[in-house]
């Protein structure tokens, strides 16, 4: 909802189209949900998987990607064998149900994937998670280093955080929501700094 408004509002009206009784939900997990016990949350971040899997107790949690790849109405472009690579968000490390989703997104979308060395549950985070532990140039460095150990210039996310670590790295990301509709992923804010406060007024308003 931070990046592109629309294509969340596109997501939400196939689901409702799918699944009928799908209301959105906007507070950040970050925050307590409000929620009666036995809801459960779809999600399209890495961090909302992991918070509402591990903080609040009686809610549970699943990827949009999980529910796409296996929805049969669905309709996804053809990328004509493009190859690309994929970056796995470090908070999914150990979800392999999300890892599969994600490449059967791809595979479904004619995209040919090129996996690199650290990958899946041996995947090493794009380095934005170091900030605010370290200064912002070392979390840049970071960045560029893990871009460099991708084998592909076009690098699949499924975190925003981590198309701002890959623009900063000189890669290409491809946002696997924009891949879904056909759209170019755009930067946006990406400095470390920036992308951070932007980041934290959201927090805050939601």
């Amino acid at each position: 909802m931070i990046y592109k408004p629309e294509l969340g509002r596109k997501i939400l009206k196939f689901l409702q189209g799918e699944w009928g009784d799908v209301s959105e939900h906007l507070t950040c997990c970050r925050h307590e949900p409000h929620l009666p016990a036995g809801t459960q949350i779809i999600n399209t971040c890495a961090g909302c998987d992991r918070r509402y899997r591990e903080l609040y107790q009686g809610i549970t949690t699943v990827s949009l990607w999980e529910l796409l790849a296996k929805s049969e109405t669905f309709r996804v472009p053809d990328y004509s064998g493009q190859v690309m690579t994929v970056l796995d968000a470090c908070p999914t490390r150990d979800q392999d149900r999300v890892h599969d989703a994600v490449r059967a997104l791809l595979a479904r979308m004619n995209i040919h994937v090129v996996e690199p060395a650290a990958t899946r549950r041996k995947g090493i985070c794009c380095g934005d998670s170091f900030y605010g532990v370290l200064p912002v140039e070392e979390v840049k460095e970071r960045m560029k280093m893990r871009a460099a150990q991708m084998p592909c210039d076009d690098v699949v996310v499924y975190c925003v955080s981590c198309c701002k670590s890959m623009h900063i790295g000189g890669k290409k990301p491809r946002y696997l929501v924009d891949l879904l509709f056909g759209e170019p992923t755009l930067p946006g804010t990406f400095e470390p700094e920036e992308w951070h406060r932007e980041l934290d007024v959201f927090i805050a308003a939601h």
